[in-house]
């Protein structure tokens, strides 16, 4: 156990954003609920807790790498507006990928995906349906982003999360049908769907680039109930639930 110091201060300060997380090999998860989630999954670099909070529900095996810091301290170093009593600072791992498994999974594929919420949730989904990987291009917002550590409410301790060429990953696995959501597919609940497959999903606002739109190999479309709906597309995260479920019965 230790006291808070200015330079853990400025360090979790800086987390909050991506190259310094990448520098450092680093990330945060605030909350209790978000750091009793992934206690365990990841060695913790500090565990930074009021003593209030020490007191109430620490325990042993968290003593040697807490750091005691007051209720000022922990606002000076949250990501939120509203700060917790307890956030840990954990290395950052790099999953490597079984490619065997990779070729009898069902593999979610993201093109683009911009917001933390919808990645968090995304995740959510894969771990309750059982879904090992999502491969995502570089410039989908970064799995250690402290929004989308919250929003996977735990989940990323089971789910593994690849950045990658996904134009490359579909090339290393010929075999496997490529699955898109698009305005003009076929009726998702009357296709045909097969559990080894990647299932794409696009950016929340221009949906699958066209060069990953030329490589699906099968064009899925939830159908609306009415013609008359007025939205124009279901949010990402709405999508890849019912598709996801769609593929679960299968």
């Amino acid at each position: 156990m230790t006291e808070i110091n200015n330079s853990i201060i400025k360090l979790v300060s800086s987390l909050a954003m991506k190259k310094y997380r990448d520098r450092e090999g680093l990330f945060v998860a605030e909350g209790w609920k978000c750091v009793r989630d992934t206690w365990g999954a990841f060695r913790c670099r500090y565990l930074i807790a009021t003593k209030q909070w020490y007191e109430k529900f620490g325990t042993a095996e968290h003593y040697e790498s807490l750091v005691i810091a007051n209720k000022g301290q922990m606002a000076r170093i949250s990501q939120f507006n509203t700060p917790s009593d307890v956030l840990a600072v954990y290395e950052i791992e790099r999953p490597e990928v079984d490619v065997e498994l990779v070729d009898r999974s069902l593999n979610i594929v993201l093109d683009n995906i911009q917001d933390p919420g919808n990645l968090g949730t995304i995740v959510r989904l894969a771990d309750w349906f059982d879904i090992p990987y999502i491969f995502c291009n570089e410039s989908t917002v970064d799995i250690y982003n402290h929004k989308v550590v919250q929003a996977t409410m735990g989940a990323i301790v089971n789910v593994k999360v690849i950045y990658t060429d996904l134009e490359q990953l579909l090339d290393e696995h010929p075999s496997l049908p490529v699955y898109g959501t698009f305005l003009d597919g076929n009726n998702l609940f009357t296709a045909k769907v097969e559990r080894r497959a990647f299932v794409m999903f696009g950016n929340e606002g221009q949906g699958i680039s066209p060069r990953l739109a030329a490589r699906t190999t099968r064009r899925l479309l939830i159908p609306a109930a009415s013609p008359h709906h007025a939205s124009d597309s279901l949010n990402v995260g709405t999508a890849a639930a019912i598709t996801l479920a769609r593929f679960a019965t299968e």
